[in-house]
């Protein structure tokens, strides 16, 4: 998971304090796993640091002075280019195809057209670990069928995904 870019995407939303940030990834992202707050605030600090968000003016509350960050053109542009490539397809990626479902239709972008990429992606590794178990020893043939079931556990996720985008959508408070 890239906590760095997820939270770029939820600041592409909308300019927000840290706490609302580490409030909004919790909601999403961090099911069973919350963002401590110095994780959250470390990676605003270099994503300041990096020129792909902004801190504004400290302001007054009932606490602390709070700052509240939006993201810059830099930071748009690396969020899209996040958002459009594929993930490396391997085991254990769903909470990043989820994540980049989710900040997809967050920020009105095409959540069926990434799909369609990863999909693709899959669909390519699978037929590289085809041909590692057709051509290969048997131990090489079962650890192919390994990576083999994850990746059409992976694709009928993404079906039933992308059959979901409206309800998911909606869920987020965007249209599919």
């Amino acid at each position: 998971m890239s906590v760095p870019l997820t939270l770029l995407g939820l600041l592409e939303r909308e300019p927000s304090h840290g706490y609302d940030l580490k409030r909004e990834y919790d909601a999403y992202f961090g099911r069973g796993k919350p963002l401590p707050f110095g994780q959250v605030y470390a990676t605003l600090s270099r994503l300041t640091r990096d020129g792909k968000a902004i801190a504004g003016e400290a302001e007054p509350g009932a606490g602390p002075d709070r700052k509240r960050y939006a993201i810059t053109d830099l930071g748009v542009a690396e969020v899209g280019v996040w958002l459009s490539e594929p993930v490396q397809p391997e085991p254990h990626l769903q909470t990043v195809l989820f994540a980049k479902v989710v900040l997809s239709l967050m920020l009105g972008r095409s959540a069926e057209h990434y799909l369609d990429i990863q999909r693709t992606a899959h669909m390519q590794r699978m037929r590289e670990l085809t041909e590692v178990k057709r051509s290969g020893s048997p131990v090489d043939a079962l650890l192919a069928d390994h990576g083999l079931f994850h990746l059409e556990a992976d694709l009928r996720w993404i079906d039933l995904t992308a059959a979901r985008l409206t309800a998911l959508a909606e869920m987020v408070g965007t249209q599919a």
